[in-house]
């Protein structure tokens, strides 16, 4: 499946800012495989002395960035999975910043939290790879919006690199 067959119903609008950032003709399983790979290796090529830098005071250090991306990966995966299952009851949003705080991830090391990213995708392209069409088609209700899980696999892809594009600009 193709990013560009997605219909706008099948996500909230405020996530197409994250689809928009995956070329169209991008294929599903290889948007997750190669979007793995490339922020991988972006986040391993940063200065170790970056990892704990705040570009403002009350701003994420790259360390809280990466685990903000592994929390948000989570929730997305938890998401697409109720959704493929046929779950109809509507499924909550998560307050970002409270994961963030609570994580005390400047306690971890960069390459450690970057291999448990790595370790995550590869769990979420495996469940991917396992949903059929209707499965992936299927549409459900997530902070009160519509999803599907083929549209929650390319907001986790443009998640990912929007925060890659937020580092860049503004940490380094």
């Amino acid at each position: 499946m193709k990013r560009k067959e997605l219909q706008k119903n099948e996500i909230g609008d405020f996530y197409w800012r994250y689809i928009n950032l995956i070329p169209e003709d991008a294929s599903l399983i290889e948007t997750l495989e190669k979007n793995t790979a490339e922020i991988c290796h972006f986040l391993l090529s940063l200065p170790q002395e970056k990892w704990e830098y705040r570009y403002e005071n009350e701003k994420w250090s790259i360390l809280e960035v990466i685990q903000h991306i592994i929390d948000t990966e989570r929730v997305f995966q938890y998401r697409a999975l109720s959704i493929a299952r046929g779950e109809e009851k509507p499924l909550p949003g998560f307050d970002h910043d409270q994961y963030v705080k609570a994580s005390e991830a400047g306690t971890r090391k960069g390459a450690e939290l970057v291999e448990e990213f790595r370790t995550l995708r590869k769990a979420a392209i495996w469940m991917y790879r396992n949903f059929n069409e209707k499965m992936l088609s299927r549409q459900g209700t997530v902070n009160g919006n519509p999803a599907s899980p083929r549209a929650i696999a390319f907001v986790m892809a443009g998640h990912a690199l929007h925060h890659k594009n937020i580092i860049n600009e503004r940490y380094l």
